[in-house]
């Protein structure tokens, strides 16, 4: 048997400095008595390595002499909450931040005084702000509130498939008792007595935490995770975890696909699905999502809600399901800028934990004067790209001629669907320069980002890696190529240095970003586009709007198309992200909102 320290020097006296290949080589030797020079053959074909027969002689003797010892640190069986021995910094070098911190100046509410609604669904689709001012002055009820906001997750969830676990006792209980603390004075803020749904990523005691993955589906934990104790002190009322994507991925769970409140055929998109859906349903007052690569972003764009995608590090994940250590981010999606405000107020700041949390101020002014800020646009992200011309071709087969005229009919329906949407993204530019705003065109840097993103896969097959090795991965939902079962596996085979190589990359790119970004305070971009990539790898906020709902005229999607991957269609949302320096969240919410005000298309919503 084989020790596989002793190995692995074997391999580094051979000359084998590629950690693939004594990891492939090891994982093909692991159930066998011994390595053979076959193996040896079969890695150094996966490494792409070359290795001369004495080579191999050598290895062979040195390997097949020692005993194996190994495998220990894999029977440690290291839970998925336990972070590796390094913590990411977006901060490039020669940045320092003072920000300080101070109560909450929000804006004054909408809702008029004596205002009590007869039938109480009519608030269902209010912002949170608003609800905010219904319970502080108790014309409404938090208990009232709560089992209003029940009953619509009940009779919207057989359709929109939102709802893992309902959290009927725990919210009962914290609604009467928020009725109580209000009635005798006792106002904890904003989000008292306001009923609020958790991505299921989210650990709460006493109910499953399931992850959305399927053979997670009675997992628990004895704590709730830090921002559900956060949001229990603020005296918010947790009424249901919602759904998400099989471990963060996509709108497919264990139960079924969540789907887009505006179009039900569709997906909600994903991860956050459920949290996006059932905000936008009008069926809780707020939610908490998570994003690692578009997670808050891509659902707040399909189900047309606010989303606030924070400075990476500024909520701490403690609690939550741990897929990427240097990419994750929890952020409220909401129905307006405000509330987005007000809920990441309320999670924010190191808890002692989690080792990447800042601890840096926020101070939310809803009467910021955002005509001082300095904002930018990525000029190029909104100017349309034409197709790419056809390649010169050979004679081709009928099945080779079909498949090549299928795919010129895909490419060209989605650039029709992206010049559409773009009215859009032109519009919003045309009006945010009447509001008096002098733009200046930004640029992103040219620089491969695509290829970092393996960084957040090799992350999560680590995180995950005892699903694979067990072979429970079978037991997920989705098993296609770009699915979480394969791509754990792949990422297998990610060599050590080209991970440490990418995290060298990423420091690049964050320099470089900060040089182009420096000088702003804001930078709108289309939802959609390339910064999506570079500013998850670098860690700036984002704040993702709705922009209008697509008219009649829209193109539909085609017959068949992949609802979870098609966002286009007739009366669907569309959206806006607007960008902020790190830990700038204060002005991008304020230039955000300023925007929203003038616009109103967050008052828009589902007729379910």
């Amino acid at each position: 048997m084989l020790n596989r320290r002793l190995f692995l020097s074997a391999c580094s006296a051979a000359g084998l400095t590629s950690p693939l290949l004594p990891g492939a080589l090891w994982a093909m030797a692991a159930d066998k008595p011994k390595v053979t020079a076959d193996l040896i053959d079969a890695a150094a074909r996966v490494a792409g390595v070359s290795i001369a027969d004495d080579q191999k002689q050598m290895m062979l003797d040195g390997l097949n002499d020692q005993a194996q010892a190994s495998e220990a640190i894999q029977k440690l069986a290291i839970p998925n909450s336990v972070a590796p021995a390094f913590v990411f910094d977006p901060v490039p070098a020669g940045r320092t931040f003072v920000l300080a911190n101070g109560p909450l100046r929000l804006s004054a509410p909408a809702v008029h005084v004596g205002d009590v609604p007869k039938n109480l669904e009519d608030v269902a689709f209010l912002p949170a702000r608003e609800l905010a001012e219904l319970v502080r002055t108790r014309r409404v009820s938090s208990v009232a509130l709560t089992e209003m906001y029940l009953a619509r997750l009940k009779r919207y969830d057989p359709t929109l498939h939102f709802v893992i676990s309902y959290t009927e006792d725990r919210a009962r209980a914290q609604a009467k008792e928020a009725d109580a603390e209000i009635a005798s004075g006792k106002y904890r803020g904003p989000l008292h007595g306001l009923p609020w749904g958790a991505k299921d990523l989210l650990a709460v005691k006493g109910y499953p935490t399931t992850w959305g993955a399927g053979g997670f589906e009675k997992q628990s934990f004895d704590e709730d995770a830090e921002v559900v104790k956060r949001l229990d002190g603020a005296g918010a009322v947790l009424i249901a975890k919602l759904t998400l994507g099989a471990l963060a991925q996509g709108d497919i769970w264990f139960g079924g696909r969540t789907r887009n409140p505006w179009n039900p055929a569709q997906g909600s998109s994903g991860s956050s699905a459920g949290s996006a859906s059932a905000t936008a349903a009008g069926c809780v007052a707020f939610a908490i999502g998570s994003e690692t690569l578009g997670s808050i972003s891509s659902p707040s764009t399909r189900c047309g809600c606010t989303g606030l995608r924070p400075t990476f590090g500024r909520v701490p994940r403690t609690g939550a399901m741990a897929l990427s250590w240097t990419m994750d981010k929890l952020g409220p999606i909401c129905r307006s800028v405000e509330d987005c405000a007000i809920v990441f107020d309320a999670i924010r700041g190191p808890d002692g934990e989690d080792r990447s949390v800042c601890d840096l101020g926020f101070q939310w002014n809803a009467d910021l004067d955002w005509r001082a800020l300095r904002v930018g646009y990525l000029k190029t992200e909104f100017e349309k790209k034409p197709l790419e011309p056809p390649a010169e071709e050979t004679a081709l087969s009928p099945e080779e001629k079909k498949k090549r005229d299928d795919a010129r009919s895909r490419r060209a329906a989605a650039q029709a669907r992206r010049d559409y949407d773009r009215r859009f993204e032109e519009a919003a530019l045309e009006k945010i320069r009447a509001m008096g705003v002098n733009f200046v065109p930004v640029e992103l840097p040219e620089f491969p980002y695509d290829a970092m993103e393996p960084l957040l896969v090799a992350e999560a097959a680590a995180a995950f890696d005892s699903l694979t090795r067990s072979g429970r991965d079978k037991l997920l939902t989705e098993q296609d190529a770009d699915d979480w079962p394969n791509e754990f596996r792949v990422a297998r085979f990610y060599p050590a240095v080209e991970y440490i190589q990418a995290n060298r990359a990423r420091m690049i790119a964050i320099d470089k970003v900060a040089k182009a970004f420096a000088g702003f305070d804001v930078i709108v971009a289309p939802s959609g586009s390339t910064q999506l990539v570079v500013t998850n790898l670098t860690g700036h906020p984002a704040l993702i709007l709705p922009n209008g709902l697509r008219g009649a005229d829209a193109p539909k999607p085609p017959e068949g198309a992949d609802m979870n991957r098609n966002v286009a269609g007739p009366g669907t949302p569309t959206s806006l992200t607007f960008l902020g320096d790190l830990y700038g969240e204060a002005k991008l919410l304020a230039f955000a909102r300023a925007y929203q005000e003038a616009t109103g298309f967050h008052r828009q919503h589902p007729a379910l």
